[in-house]
């Protein structure tokens, strides 16, 4: 290129002034620019970045209690070709179980332009939905969306908002009935509960029909805030609870830890809303894999990056529960699980 335009500056007149306008200062420092800016031009072309796509993740927990989540999901784009930092990029964003971050947080995302945002649980596509109707979001895991009103239909969502749904509700009367299996003599159950969750009327409702079925009767523990987790359990053995069942609420699964050791001092039986409990050393658990579905997410965030509308990919629900019991825990209360009910375990930690 340098010798291209050198040429073009020098044929531009006769051969006998070629050597005048080259040595002559002015003329000089006019090829100097010229040359720099064909230069130049050449070089920011070739440096400009090529365009990524982005994808928001917004999540209710911090970023080491959603580790295992979020690396599924990671996973999941890798196996679709999607290296983040190479072809793709990710922007997260957590509340660190602080409710009232999430909208400013789903804010954040959407000023960021992002192509697609993933959410787990309800409460954080409650936040995502009211601050866009246009960027899609992709749900990795929820209770009823369409009780919700985040879609119109499983089959047809007919919005922004698609991805998948574990269900929760539906499963209250399972978990109920295997906690009864363990416990002959069970009667009551304090149900572990953050009222300000999006998940919690549906699971409630699905609860209280289940329980009545069974003849158990249902004491609710409320903890809307870290520092009410204490005063819950003193409320169980006050009320003579003799299980325990907890809700699928982001807010609780950042306390997961603590409420498996505060279950085990209290020597009280519990039921728990997905395996990362047992995995964490509580009793049991009768769930789809939450990991499982945060993987299953990035197909939904391929589909829609590649052109797919999320009106029309129906929600997918899980089709596989897992019983999960761990032993040790069951040893650590003092309680034999039944061989009936052992025998229907998908897994046993021992």
């Amino acid at each position: 290129m340098h010798r291209t335009l050198r040429n073009r500056f020098l044929n531009s007149d006769s051969g006998n002034n070629r050597k005048s306008k080259i040595e002559n200062p002015k003329w000089a420092g006019i090829f100097a620019i010229a040359l720099t800016f064909a230069l130049g031009g050449a070089g920011v072309q070739a440096q400009q970045p090529k365009s990524v796509p982005r994808v928001g993740y917004l999540s209710v927990l911090s970023p080491s209690s959603d580790s295992a989540r979020i690396e599924a999901f990671r996973q999941g784009m890798r196996d679709l070709g999607y290296l983040e930092g190479q072809n793709m990029a990710i922007e997260y964003r957590y509340a660190e179980g602080k409710l009232e971050r999430l909208p400013d947080l789903a804010g954040e995302l959407v000023r960021l332009k992002v192509d697609v945002i993933v959410v787990g649980g309800s409460t954080a596509t409650r936040a995502a939905k009211n601050v866009t109707r246009v960027i899609p979001i992709v749900m990795a895991h929820g209770s009823d969306p369409v009780e919700l009103g985040f879609v119109a239909s499983l089959a047809r969502p007919g919005g922004n908002i698609t991805g998948l749904t574990h269900l929760a509700p539906e499963l209250g009367g399972k978990r109920l009935e295997l906690l009864k299996d363990s416990l002959a003599q069970l009667s009551r159950v304090a149900v572990l509960t953050d009222p300000g969750t999006q998940g919690h009327g549906p699971q409630i409702k699905e609860l209280e029909v289940a329980a009545r079925a069974l003849g158990l009767q249902l004491r609710p523990a409320e903890v809307r805030k870290p520092n009410d987790l204490e005063n819950a359990f003193s409320a169980m053995t006050t009320g003579r609870a003799g299980a325990l069942i907890g809700l699928q609420q982001p807010t609780l699964d950042r306390l997961r830890e603590r409420i498996v050791d505060l279950a085990a001092k209290n020597r009280l039986p519990a039921m728990y809303s997905n395996s990362e409990y047992v995995e964490t050393g509580g009793l049991m658990s009768y769930a789809a894999d939450i990991v499982a579905m945060f993987r299953r997410a990035a197909t939904y965030v391929d589909k829609i990056l590649k052109g797919r509308k999320p009106a029309d990919l129906p929600v997918e629900q899980p089709m596989k529960f897992e019983l999960v019991i761990n032993l040790k825990a069951a040893k650590q209360i003092g309680l034999t699980i039944p061989p009936n009910v052992l025998a229907r375990a998908d897994k046993v930690i021992k």
